[in-house]
């Protein structure tokens, strides 16, 4: 019996000395606040644009439940195997998501904000489970993970702000963390290089083009041309052509329920595609022609019965094309429109 109560003894003081080494190994092994803002901050300073690169080890390191984690990460999930479908536009994304890095960083430097967000990617074949975890099948996929949520509660940025590029996943910051991004500077078009040589081949070929001007020999004098720019910029200023270029609107985004499909048209007036302008665009420019048509063509025509033929399929094809933009219109906003004949008639 006495044998028996001193090896119960020391079963009891193993256990003890076992949990107390594994509260100590825990203690050692977890990370304190401040040392994962040092190790976030250290990563992003080691990037040009600020977005630290992550896979599954460092991802559950950064969101460790046992830390209280007061910052918030923005995720941006990648697929390099993707890269080549141009429907997804991945790479463009991307880059815009480092734009929106880069301008925040420069936005809070040196203020406490500085290290209350970061901005993260995460790649497919490095990160599998990652995806898994987030539940991630379809892309481009940006997530939001506040300060002590659980991953698999976090929230993704709606599929329409991607049109938007920069300014939809600046929006989407601001709405999560209610901190401003700042200002989003672009790379510029055209480099110091090739405006140099663009001005050395101008040199060159100046004399060559006055000599062009004077002779009266150059296209500007064809009155073609100036035909054909005056319905570009017609079709240019009707279709939001520019808008599409500032904004840098995408002709087509994929079907969030399947991404094997394409959309051309999106429902809901916040986000207009580039297809859709150009085809309201081309639309309004047929209305145009035929105007153009019937006021500068049609009067040289010195056939009643003609012009009235002329007339009327003009008048037929332009309410065709009127018909159909507001129906676009209709069916993208919810308003309709709609004539007004009045009571007494």
């Amino acid at each position: 019996m006495a044998k028996s109560g001193q090896i119960s003894g020391h079963i009891s003081l193993l256990f003890i000395l076992l949990s107390l080494f594994s509260f100590s190994v825990c203690i050692v092994l977890s990370e304190t606040d401040t040392e994962l803002i040092s190790a976030l901050v250290s990563l992003r300073d080691r990037s040009p644009s600020g977005v630290i690169h992550l896979d599954d080890h460092s991802l559950r390191r950064f969101l460790n439940p046992s830390s209280s984690r007061p910052f918030s990460i923005f995720l941006f999930f990648d697929a390099l195997q993707l890269h080549d479908r141009s429907e997804l536009h991945l790479p463009d994304l991307k880059q815009e998501f480092k734009l929106v890095s880069a301008a925040f960083a420069r936005h809070h430097k040196g203020k406490p904000s500085e290290t209350k967000v970061f901005f993260c990617t995460i790649e497919f074949k490095e990160s599998q489970s990652t995806f898994g975890l987030f539940g991630v099948n379809s892309l481009p996929h940006v997530r939001y993970i506040g300060p002590n949520e659980n991953p698999k509660t976090s929230e993704a940025m709606d599929q329409s702000e991607f049109a938007r590029m920069s300014d939809g996943m600046a929006a989407f910051v601001h709405s999560k963390t209610r901190l401003e991004v700042g200002h989003i500077d672009r790379p510029p078009m055209v480099s110091k290089k090739q405006i140099m040589f663009l001005c050395l081949v101008f040199l060159l070929s100046a004399p060559f083009a006055i000599k062009k001007v004077l002779a009266g020999e150059t296209p500007l004098h064809e009155p073609k041309v100036w035909l054909g720019f005056a319905v570009f910029v017609y079709f240019f200023s009707v279709s939001g052509a520019m808008h599409n270029i500032i904004r840098k609107m995408p002709m087509f985004i994929a079907d969030r329920n399947d991404p094997s499909k394409l959309v051309f048209f999106y429902h809901g007036s916040g986000m207009q595609l580039g297809a859709e302008g150009f085809a309201v665009g081309f639309l309004y420019t047929i209305v145009g022609l035929m105007l153009a048509f019937v006021t500068h063509l049609l009067v040289y025509v010195k056939n009643k019965s003609v012009q009235k033929g002329f007339m009327f399929v003009a008048i037929l094809v332009s309410f065709w094309a009127v018909k159909k933009v507001i129906y676009l219109d209709n069916w993208k906003t919810g308003y309709g429109v709609h004539a007004f004949w009045p009571s007494g008639w």
